[in-house]
């Protein structure tokens, strides 16, 4: 097999088989499926919000490249006037930059850094997005939801509740029938913002937003909260899982908050941390299905968060890396990222779980391996 994963990484640089998972399950009798907010995916990475994520032809790319979901880039609510209380975050974004970030520890890994926060452009503009994303979705070649920045007030202020009623609404109508499938993404500038130093307030925000989502849906709702890093210790980030209770699925966590340079930033710190905060959840506990996100630039580091209950990933930097750092020699970046994600034969997804099976950690089911079966077995217990 591990023949044969060398051969097929070599092989796949050219191009990845239109059907990736369907040649894993064959070839290595391997089942790749994954969930996020209880959909089924042909396998677990997806793409993080953001400038990746904000018109149809990248939404095309990623769908042809036979990515697994993508969370549109996060528009900020409004009510029917156009008032945004969260209008701060609507700013334009700067260039990317792309960079390397040395860990605490002393590793070096990736980040990406820029200047800007949520959709710049009309509301109008955003919900023709959000169609074009259900239209794939419908036609099962892509996941692709939305992301809102809602209203989040102070301890002793209400929730504008003319926000959350006028942009869910809105969002409903362009997603159509069924359950309106929706992140609510807790910013990592957030954590920089002087809305977040009251640990209660935050809470709160955690405990209270799901209900004001739903309460303003014409329909049902399926919610994923994205978590910040908040700037407290690692006590306080289990305390926001535990009071995150009423959302379906959680998104953990999102991008740490450097304070002197006032940039959210990714790599090695991220995934280490994240990785503690999670592995301190209680096995078997009745949490919410979990997304993992944070420092994701190999399949084994998918199975890191899969360990920890993460039934799916969602990537962001390893999307914008050097056309020199991917093995791959054609294709867009999104399926050069999955060449490498997948197939390498050191540190790919399947290697990974090929490695889970002989450590006796992952048996088979009927001849084949389940990457579900990672989250469930922690959740589980």
């Amino acid at each position: 097999m591990r023949a044969r994963l060398g051969a097929d990484f070599d092989r796949f640089a050219r191009g990845l088989p239109r059907d990736f998972p369907a040649h894993v399950r064959e070839a290595y009798g391997v089942d790749l499926s994954a969930r996020y907010l209880d959909v089924m995916l042909p396998h677990p990475i997806g793409k993080g919000s953001g400038q990746l994520s904000l018109n149809p032809q990248q939404l095309e790319a990623d769908a042809a490249a036979g990515l697994g979901f993508v969370v549109l880039k996060t528009v900020i609510a409004q009510d029917e006037a156009g008032a945004q209380s969260m209008a701060a975050w609507a700013i334009h974004e700067t260039k990317m930059t792309v960079e390397q970030r040395r860990s605490i520890a002393g590793q070096d890994g990736w980040t990406v850094t820029w200047k800007g926060r949520g959709w710049d452009r009309s509301f109008a503009d955003y919900l023709a997005l959000v169609r074009t994303g259900r239209d794939l979705t419908r036609a099962g070649r892509l996941l692709a939801l939305p992301s809102v920045k809602y209203h989040l007030p102070r301890l002793d202020e209400p929730f504008r509740a003319a926000e959350y009623r006028y942009t869910t609404e809105q969002l409903a109508r362009a997603w159509g029938e069924g359950p309106l499938l929706v992140e609510k993404d807790f910013s990592p500038t957030l954590a920089g913002d002087a809305l977040a130093e009251e640990r209660e307030q935050i809470l709160r925000w955690l405990r209270e937003v799901p209900a004001q989502i739903r309460a303003a849906a014409p329909g049902p709702v399926r919610l994923a909260m994205k978590l910040m890093n908040a700037c407290f210790d690692d006590d306080f980030q289990l305390a926001m899982v535990a009071a995150s209770s009423c959302a379906d699925a959680l998104v953990v966590l999102n991008r740490l908050f450097d304070a002197e340079r006032a940039v959210a930033y990714g790599g090695w710190d991220l995934s280490e941390r994240n990785l503690r905060v999670l592995s301190r959840q209680p096995a078997g506990s009745a949490a919410r299905p979990l997304c993992g996100t944070g420092n994701i630039g190999s399949g084994k580091m998918i199975v890191e968060y899969a360990k920890q209950g993460c039934s799916s990933v969602q990537v962001h930097t390893f999307f914008q890396l050097p056309l020199s750092e991917y093995a791959a020699t054609a294709g867009s970046r999104t399926e050069r990222a999955l060449h490498q994600l997948v197939f390498h034969p050191d540190d790919g997804l399947v290697a990974a779980l090929l490695d889970e099976e002989t450590a006796g950690r992952l048996p088979r089911r009927d001849g084949v391996l389940h990457f579900l079966d990672l989250a469930d077995a922690h959740h589980h217990g």
